[in-house]
């Protein structure tokens, strides 16, 4: 370190001088300092010193006895130099010479081989000084070092190494280079003080952009290589160059190797640049970043941005002027006003204006002398308010003139004598008039009048009056008579524009009113401000891989704004991003954040007092890339064969390849016998291995490289090591080389070499990898057969470890020597890493695709298959487009099975993946394919028929929502139908509904009925069957409807006819008709005989009629000329006929029923099970029609089981029906309603008839459909709920209704789509819920649920 060099200068320079010399030396340093002055040693007397010091370290030295080296030996082996190196102080500026002797004979007949020096363990090679820093010279065995001009980087410790074939002899010297301070020089100066306490710390990292938000806290950390000195604890921060001090909202912390500050409550005035500076013996180091604060969340949408920078401006006893900036972001429509708020050392806002203020800038009156105030800034749009801005520095209201009417006069020694005006001036009573009333700001919305006050003023406080007159009147009016003006500073606001203006102003005390002063120039209310334009020439350029330097040119003289936003939009979209929140003063900003790899375009606003202007022209878009710079230098170079007069070398490519592609390499070589490089190559090398020809056998060599690219020529590589050459004959294969790693993922990585140049005596068979963990030199064999290619997947590695890899070649020989190691890599999957994505394109073709993140111009995807080599380009084709590649499969094939794997060229981060493609994925690929290539239109609803209330027959059919352009072919036993006002064919394509609606359904309608659709390369065709008894129940239906429709045109009955039982032990039948006329009849008949003591009320249709014991078929007729309609009740027989119990599997349970002949409310129905009384609940449901009584069990259970019995009254007796619900029928109906859950699975899209709770399974990307019936009376609200949660219809989530079907599609569905969904239904009767699972699986994985269905 440099104290331990200071301290071995220091005893180096003590020890080789005598005492008395050093007694002389103290004793003329103490006589110097006396007179004020020390003398420091240079030239000649320099020399001198050193000259003594050299001739001493020959005396005091030990010299070995040479008696025990034997004959020829003792003049030929280097066992040490006779004039070792030793320590030196030079002053800085001036030359140093290094010096040391060999004890080798002149007159030896074995010379030195060669010698070498070193500076802190480093060769030194004058070649890559700068011309003249060094010279190296060798005579006689004196071994020189001449350094040029020392400088404070010089002090090092310096070594020699000698060598021949007997050995090698070493010795060193430290050399502590001086500067001269002045007095305090040298040893005792406080820079040779501070370099005793330890090395210097220096910035780990560079400091990073930060992202805040407003009122939220932020910490910005440095961190250091070292821990700090004492000294250089005292740490700065700055933000746009102002200091930062340690107070309630900021807090700086230094730690001994961290320093941050961390601001709470972060405003966007907390925006800029900020550095961090620590001080060093030469001055300090800093480092700058940007923190940006974005604006917080309004509190209404679409309300733009607080304010910034709110300060007070000329302040007085009773007003003062307010500026602000006005927001970056406008809410997405224009801000038309301000609203100002003030508070009084409290939390309370009051607010200063009703009408919203247009620019930033503002007088506010009718302040309090003597308060402090502060205030805050809303910023109104049409959608709402902004959040209120950071409260300005507080104000204390007073008169600004008040310290010139005191005079200080000093005397004797610091004494004062203090005189106030108002004491000189109490005489005056009634006050002067003020003068140069004049205008001193002049805006849209107001004027600010100023003037002088009366001189003298008197001693009584002074108040003011406006007057104003048009101009060219002498009319005055006063302004403010009732609220006289404390300050010589008034804001008139409502001013008439166009009109112009005189004012004047009196004085007023308690004395009285002073007479007016001499009007005020004619003055006119301003212009409208209007904000400036926009910057012109908007320029963007790269900088790193997630920031650009955008440039723009300042507007012209006169037009100062206060600064300027910055706005950037990624290409293809239409939002606008605010890049920084408070003005930046500067045409120059880099913009960070950016997404690496995307395209953007940036604009500039300027910002004024009237606001932001509007934006400039657009920039050209520019894709996020690094800036292109030249290339490091090349390294690790390697020796790959050597002949008799040639040598092939190897390196590996540059660390940075400077964003653009290595255009070649230029390559140096060096024999170790000369003084010079020679250039190897003119025109520049593509590959990284070249054979040198044309060398010396025997000699040694040395090469250097240096890299080019578009930028120019990279630095020049270290010089390699020396390499013999001498033509090779081991029988061993060489080494291999580049060596390198792909795919590095957690735990694993691919591994890839390229074989050795030479092969010994016979061709290589296999290889061998050994690694080793960072900082350690222990090599670890990986595999313990030889592998035969050159990659392997290396696996089982330890995640976050660092690693380094090396490979051997095995011949039949044996194993050679190793390559040169790998890069270190740290085994872990790196945020952002993409894998290889499988899929088919809308053209049916199986293609893999890989997006990278990052690219620069000339990076190209590289391809292979099985790490072979390129795909074969007649099976497949490859398509680039930006950061995108794809490998399409021209004919999917068993042949295309295999390891597909991709590269991106010219980054300095690797960047690749890998995928094999199995028979499994061929297969679903393919089957994918079949299907866009074959696309059949969807089918939603199959063939309906709907027979409507005029006896019409509706055929219809759902499927996909159809272009334009579909067509559709209606067939019907083989002829294609036309649509007629008997056969009317409806085709909404944009629904995807195909209805035929028959006006008179008859036996020519019996028949197939087929609807052929096309759209585009989608087809499909959907057949219905419409004959026997299907045919017969819709010809049935459709003429009972006819005929209902035909009666309901006359009178007819709504209310059938029904019996009671009266109090008077009577039979009351009734029933009730409707759509009477005047004319209408009603009659009554009993078995065909017509009864007149029936009553009819014409008013409301009711009709009644007595019985006491008169059984038969009893009638009702209604008839007039539009017809007639007839209702019966058989009493003849039986009250009641009913049959037996039947049980019926349902979706929701078991249904236990009976059909009767008739029945009315006026029977009395009981249910028991296992003789124990029944009554409707959440579970049991009874009910009944005119033809049956049931009774429903939802979700049955074991305890369902047991008989059930139906008790029916009729009025007279009971009536009783049983039946036995268990064992093989209770078995049957579970089965049955399990079997109602079945769902069928369509590979697009998926349907689901959900009724009750269940779990299903669906892949990726397909279309998910549930499907409820509901009913009831009112209809019932519906609510959709997921993982209980409400579900927001939109984009994905699609609702629809129809009839009682309600049904929700999820189109694409995703991971986050997996859940448990429920439909809730309720009306004012009641509520139900109806609830499913559904779980999303990725292709390929078979979930457990299909397997065993």
């Amino acid at each position: 370190t440099i104290s331990e060099l200071s301290i071995a200068a220091a005893l180096a320079l003590t020890s080789e001088i005598s005492w008395e010399s050093k007694l002389r030396r103290e004793t003329t340093i103490i006589e110097l300092e006396k007179r004020g002055q020390k003398r420091v040693r240079f030239g000649n007397e320099m020399e001198k010193l050193e000259k003594a010091v050299i001739r001493n370290c020959r005396l005091l030295r030990a010299i070995p006895s040479w008696h025990m080296v034997p004959g020829q030996a003792r003049w030929n082996k280097v066992e040490q130099l006779s004039t070792p190196l030793f320590c030196y102080a030079p002053w800085k500026n001036l030359p140093l010479r290094v010096a040391g002797g060999t004890r080798t004979s002149l007159f030896n007949s074995v010379s030195l081989l060669y010698s070498t020096r070193y500076k802190n363990g480093v060769r030194i090679d004058p070649r890559l000084a700068p011309a003249g820093k060094y010279r190296i010279q060798n005579k006689f065995g004196m071994l020189t070092l001449d350094i040029n001009r020392c400088s404070l980087e010089d002090s090092a410790e310096y070594s020699v190494e000698v060598k021949n074939p007997y050995g090698e002899a070493y010795s060193f010297a430290t050399v502590f280079v001086q500067k001269y301070y002045g007095k305090e020089s040298g040893f005792d100066s406080e820079i040779y003080k501070r370099l005793l306490t330890g090395q210097e710390a220096d910035f780990a990292f560079s400091l990073k952009p930060l992202f805040s938000r407003e009122k939220e806290p932020f910490t910005l950390s440095c961190f250091f290589s070292s821990d700090l000195l004492q000294y250089q604890r005292d740490i700065s921060w700055f933000r746009d160059g102002e200091f930062l001090k340690d107070s309630d909202r900021q807090q700086i912390k230094c730690l001994d190797r961290e320093a941050s500050l961390t601001v709470l409550g972060a405003y966007k005035e907390d925006e800029g640049f900020y550095t961090v500076r620590v001080p060093t013996l030469d001055g300090y180091n800093e480092q700058s970043a940007y923190v940006f604060v974005r604006d917080a969340a309004a509190a209404t949408a679409g309300a733009p941005g607080s304010p910034l920078n709110v300060k007070c401006h000329d302040i007085n006893k009773d007003c003062l002027l307010l500026s602000w900036v006005a927001p970056s972001d406008s809410g997405g429509s224009p801000i038309f006003g301000y609203f100002i708020e003030r508070s009084v050392g409290t939390d309370e806002w009051v607010p200063c204006n009703e009408m919203p203020v247009k620019t930033c800038r503002c007088p506010v009156l009718c302040l309090t002398e003597g308060k402090t105030y502060q205030f805050r800034v809303k910023a109104v749009n049409h959608s709402g308010i902004s959040n209120p801005s950071k409260a300005s520095d507080p104000v204390t209201m007073k008169d600004p003139s008040e310290e010139k009417r005191v005079m200080t006069i000093p005397y004797d020694d610091g004494k004062k004598i203090i005189i106030s005006k108002d004491e000189l001036e109490g005489k005056i009573k009634i006050p002067l008039p003020p003068t140069n009333v004049h205008a001193s700001e002049i805006k849209e919305d107001y004027v600010v009048l100023s003037w002088n006050e009366p001189d003298p003023r008197g001693k009584e406080p002074l108040s003011y009056y406006v007057e104003k007159s048009i101009a060219g009147s002498n009319s005055w009016q006063n302004v403010n008579l009732e609220t006289a003006v404390n300050s010589p500073r008034f804001a008139l606001f409502d001013l008439v524009k166009g009109k112009s203006y005189c004012f004047r102003v009196r004085s007023a005390n308690k004395y009285g009113v002073s007479e007016p002063s001499l009007p005020s120039e004619p003055i006119t209310a301003g212009t409208t401000l209007a904000p400036l334009p926009p910057p012109s020439q908007v320029l963007a350029f790269r900088d790193s891989k997630t920031s650009v330097v955008v440039h723009w040119d300042k507007l012209k003289e006169g037009q100062e704004p206060l600064g300027y936003y910055i706005y950037c939009r990624e290409v293809g979209t239409d939002e606008w991003q605010t890049v920084n929140n408070k003005p930046v003063t500067c045409n120059k900003f880099t913009v960070p954040g950016l997404q690496p790899g995307k395209e953007y375009v940036f604009c500039v606003k300027s910002v004024s007092e009237a606001g932001v202007g509007d934006s400039s022209p657009e920039s050209d878009p520019i894709i996020v890339r690094p800036a292109i710079s030249r290339p490091s230098a090349p390294r690790d170079f390697a020796l790959l064969s050597c002949g008799k007069n040639d040598m092939t070398i190897g390196w590996k490519a540059p660390k940075h390849k400077g964003g653009g592609k290595i255009l070649g390499y230029f390559l140096d070589q060096h024999d170790a016998v000369e003084l010079g490089w020679h250039e190897v190559n003119i025109r520049p090398i593509a590959q990284r291995v070249y054979k040198v020809t044309n060398l010396n056998e025997g000699h040694f060599y040395e090469f250097r490289a240096c890299a080019t690219n578009m930028a120019g020529v990279g630095k020049v590589s270290e010089p390699s090591d020396l390499f013999k050459c001498e033509e090779w004959t081991m029988p061993q294969p060489g080494p291999p080389y580049d060596v390198r790693f792909t795919e590095v993922r957690d735990a694993n990585l691919m591994l890839h070499w390229e074989a050795p140049l030479y092969t010994g005596t016979g061709p290589v068979t296999g290889y061998y990898i050994d690694v080793c963990e960072e900082g350690s030199e222990e090599w670890k064999q990986l595999n313990k057969q030889p592998t035969a290619s050159t990659h392997m997947r290396v696996s089982d590695l330890e995640t976050g470890k660092c690693y380094i890899f090396r490979v051997r070649a095995l011949n039949k020989a044996g194993i050679g020597p190793p390559s040169i190691p790998s890069d270190p890599v740290v085994v872990e999957t790196k945020p952002g890493t993409n894998e290889i994505e499988l899929g088919v394109d809308k053209e049916g073709f199986v293609y893999m695709a890989f997006e990278t993140p990052d690219m620069c111009d000339s990076s190209e995807f590289i391809w292979s298959k099985d790490y072979e080599g390129p795909p074969d380009p007649n099976r497949v084709k490859i398509e680039d487009k930006g950061n995108k590649s794809k490998i399409i499969l021209k004919n999917a094939s068993e042949k295309d099975l295999g390891t597909y794997s991709v590269e991106v060229t010219d980054i300095d981060d690797e960047i690749s993946a890998s995928h094999t493609l199995t028979q499994e994925e061929l297969d679903n690929l393919r089957k994918i394919s079949h299907e866009i290539r074959n696309p059949l239109i969807e089918l939603i609803s199959g063939w309906n028929i709907d027979v409507l209330e005029k006896g019409e027959v509706r055929l219809w059919l759902e499927v996909e929502k159809l272009s334009p352009e579909a067509e559709l072919h209606l067939i019907f036993n083989g002829k294609e139908l036309s649509s007629t006002p008997t056969h009317k064919i409806n085709f909404d394509r944009a629904n995807g509904l195909i209805e035929l609606i028959i006006q008179d359904f008859c036996d020519d309608d019996k028949g197939t009925y087929t609807a052929q659709l096309q759209d585009g390369k989608a087809k499909n065709q959907f057949t219905l069957a419409l004959v026997d008894d299907s045919f017969d129940k819709v010809e049935a239906e459709a003429a009972a409807k006819q005929r209902d429709w035909r009666r309901k045109q006359g009178p007819h009955f709504i209310e059938n006819l029904q019996w009671k039982v009266t109090e008077d032990c009577e039979v009351l039948l009734t029933c009730k008709a409707t759509n009477m006329k005047k004319d209408t009849n009603f009659k009554w008949f009993l078995d065909k005989k017509e009864r007149l003591d029936g009553l009819y009320d014409p008013q409301t249709g009711a009709g009644t009629l007595r019985i006491k014991k008169d059984k038969g078929i009893y009638k009702a007729v209604v008839s007039d000329n539009r017809g007639e309609d007839i209702t019966e009740l058989d009493l003849s027989k039986e009250a009641l006929s009913a049959k037996p119990l039947k049980v019926q599997p349902t979706a929701e349970g078991i249904r236990i029923y009976s059909e009767v002949k008739y029945y009315t409310d006026y029977m009395k129905t009981t249910w028991y099970h296992k003789y124990k009384r029944l009554e409707s609940g959440e579970r049991l449901k009874s009910g009944s029609t005119m033809d049956q009584i049931w009774l429903h069990i939802l979700n049955p259970t074991d305890s369902d089981k047991g008989k059930y019995t139906l008790e029916i009254f009729d009025g007279k007796d009971s009536h009783r029906l049983s039946t036995d619900l268990s064992g093989k029928a209770f078995e049957e109906a579970m089965i049955h309603f399990y079997l109602s859950f079945f769902v069928k699975l369509y590979f697009k899209p998926l349907a689901v008839n959900c009724h009750c709770n269940t779990v299903f399974t669906i892949f990726l990307k397909q279309t998910l459909c549930l499907t409820c019936c509901i009913s009831g009376d009112p209809y019932p609200e519906i609510t959709w709920f997921k993982n209980e949660k409400v579900v927001v219809f939109k984009d994905r989530y699609k609702m629809d209704v129809k009839g009682i079907v309600v049904t929700i599609t999820i189109e694409k569905v995703c991971s986050d789509d997996t859940g448990k969904y429920s439909i809730y239904v309720k009306n004012k009767y009641g509520s139900e819920t109806g609830q499913v699972t559904i779980s999303v699986y990725k292709h390929g994985e078979e979930p457990l649920e299909l397997r065993e269905k």
